[in-house]
């Protein structure tokens, strides 16, 4: 892991860029302390990982929902995908029933 100041990352981006990707984060600083971290995602679910971490909207929701669950309301698994499934049909529906007014 690599440190360095701000002003030299400004200067040098594009090969901060390619360093984190070869030899992992690199740690920014600013007047001698850490004010950002240079990341490269290793594909499209650790970046979604590492967005939905930090997201306080995410994680209030997640919250929210573990105190329902906790509290004796949540929803069983079966009761869940069968949820899901009549709204993909639904949903699957409407986007037909739109094509076929629109090629009409």
């Amino acid at each position: 892991m690599k440190i360095a100041p701000l002003a030299d990352v400004k200067a040098r981006l594009s090969a901060y860029l390619v360093e984190c990707e070869t030899d992992g984060p690199v740690l920014i600083t600013r007047n001698g302390k850490v004010a950002a971290i240079l990341l490269a995602p290793k594909d499209d679910e650790d970046l979604e990982r590492l967005v939905l971490a930090h997201s306080r909207r995410f994680l209030a929701l997640l919250e929210n929902s573990r105190r329902s669950i906790k509290a004796g309301k949540g929803v069983s698994h079966t009761v869940f995908w069968k949820t899901v499934a009549q709204r993909h049909k639904a949903n699957s529906s409407k986007v037909q029933s739109s094509k076929s007014s629109k090629s009409a």
